[in-house]
């Protein structure tokens, strides 16, 4: 099978449950419970970089453009995250920002997809692999990103094979299990199959380039796991994440 398995994360394995809510702690970092303007330009700006106007709007905004930001709601950009189910978000989770997509079909002029991501020290992606999209895993954020690999056989199960991977555009071979790590000498790869991705020195953003990002129906996960949980809201909410947009399109906020 053309495709292998992805995991990110610092050295050894995940192992937990999987429940359907995230629940949010005093101190649990999220940009809902601080406002995200000066910790995601903070994060991004020694790297050259700004998040869109709309990364950084209120509710209130968001009513005043609903009808001009139709690609915005149909496509999910902005913010995301996700403990995948798990109720660990420190230990097993994600924050993303979706910049641009497409949509997979005839008569969609945008077939590729851009996301930031930061992963925290001790923070893992569970492993999984895509059926379609290819990408490209950037890390531009410095320290360093380690992906583990994987093949998947036939009943999509971890293969113990020899995984090719081209980093930088030079083609390498692991082991079933062993890690690329990308920094400032080697800092992009292009996984096919089953990885792990980690930043081990400190909370940094990375970024991925693909084709289009479907996660209804393209993610396919070793373990079971929730890619869209249910949070509970446990201050007001400030901003809102690409799961909120369904409300706005039909009018409930």
């Amino acid at each position: 099978m053309n495709c292998f398995f992805l995991e990110s994360g610092p050295p050894g394995s995940y192992h937990g449950s999987f429940s359907d809510t995230i629940r949010k702690e005093p101190r649990h970092e999220t940009f809902r419970n601080q406002p995200p303007h000066p910790r995601g330009h903070a994060l991004l700006r020694p790297h050259g970089f700004r998040l869109p106007p709309f990364a950084f709007y209120a509710p209130a905004d968001w009513r005043r453009v609903r009808p001009r930001a139709v690609e915005i709601f149909d496509l999910g950009l902005g913010w995301d995250i996700t403990d995948f189910g798990s109720g660990r978000f420190r230990q097993v989770g994600l924050i993303l920002f979706t910049i641009r997509n497409g949509r997979s079909g005839p008569g969609v002029p945008k077939t590729y997809a851009e996301k930031i991501m930061r992963v925290g020290v001790g923070q893992v992606t569970p492993i999984h692999f895509h059926w379609h999209k290819m990408e490209d895993i950037i890390n531009r954020g410095g320290g360093d990103l380690v992906l583990r690999l994987w093949n998947a056989d036939r009943q999509e199960r971890l293969a113990r094979t020899p995984v090719e991977v081209s980093v930088d555009g030079i083609r390498r071979t692991v082991k079933a299990g062993g890690r690329v790590v990308l920094n400032r000498a080697n800092p992009s790869a292009s996984p096919r199959g089953s990885t792990t991705n980690s930043s081990p020195r400190g909370r940094r953003p990375w970024w991925e380039v693909s084709m289009v990002n479907d996660d209804a129906h393209d993610n396919r996960f070793y373990r079971p796991a929730g890619r869209f949980p249910e949070v509970e809201e446990d201050v007001a909410q400030e901003f809102l994440l690409c799961t909120d947009f369904r409300r706005f399109v039909h009018g409930e906020a």
